[in-house]
């Protein structure tokens, strides 16, 4: 008999890491359902508003869904208030818009990376119905597990319970982090059938954003 399935996971993952005054995210550009491969150049990163990118893994679907929701609400928020929308201003209607859909949530787990309005770098983690902190470092998608323990090792992000607070970016330079990055996607597709082809990364900082491709594991 035949079963609707109302999600699919499209496999991936997205990593972002925010520094002094930079922000990297990437994804792969693989798109997939169990073994069969649909796509080897499908992006998982959007750019929403003024120096901040999404990086979605899941259904492609409900990710492609999310992201025009969110455009759609950025470009009304710049006409009625006529500035763009920053980066933390975005994380909080990221979670509202995932929150609304609790009951039947967007099948999106997402990273959300950028400036903030004094230009330091920062991450936004999520879960499927808007819960998110602010961190220095994050992951997600099915290869998420295996890199996570390496940027924990190499970022060593502080307790968000010490006190005085400490700022959450990482010490590495720019250079360092994409350097990093490209590592622990390298070492992921070697165990994870649903990441590889190409890595996708983007930068942003104070002279804007730019884009850069590497080839990864094809098999």
């Amino acid at each position: 008999m035949a079963r609707f399935e109302a999600y699919e996971n499209n496999g991936g993952t997205c990593v972002a890491v925010a520094g002094a005054d930079y922000c990297v995210v990437a994804a792969d550009t693989r798109l997939s359902v169990g073994y069969s491969i649909l796509s080897r150049d499908s992006s998982k990163i959007a750019h929403l508003a003024y120096k901040c990118v999404l990086a979605s893994s899941g259904f492609q679907g409900d990710v492609k869904a999310l992201q025009r929701n969110l455009a759609a609400k950025e470009l009304l928020y710049e006409h009625n208030h006529n500035k763009k929308m920053s980066c933390p201003a975005m994380a909080q209607l990221l979670s509202n818009t995932l929150y609304y859909k609790r009951f039947f949530p967007y099948y999106a787990f997402n990273v959300l990376g950028g400036l903030d309005s004094e230009g330091k770098g920062c991450v936004f983690t999520y879960d499927a119905v808007g819960s998110y902190e602010r961190t220095g470092y994050s992951a997600q998608g099915t290869g998420a597990a295996l890199m996570m323990p390496v940027l924990d090792n190499q970022l060593k992000s502080p307790s968000p319970l010490l006190l005085p607070a400490r700022d959450a970016v990482t010490p590495l330079s720019q250079s360092d982090a994409v350097d990093l990055v490209k590592d622990v996607f390298a070492s992921a597709t070697e165990r994870d059938i649903y990441t590889g082809d190409k890595l996708e990364i983007v930068v942003i900082n104070s002279a804007g954003s730019h884009r850069e491709f590497i080839e990864l594991r094809k098999d």
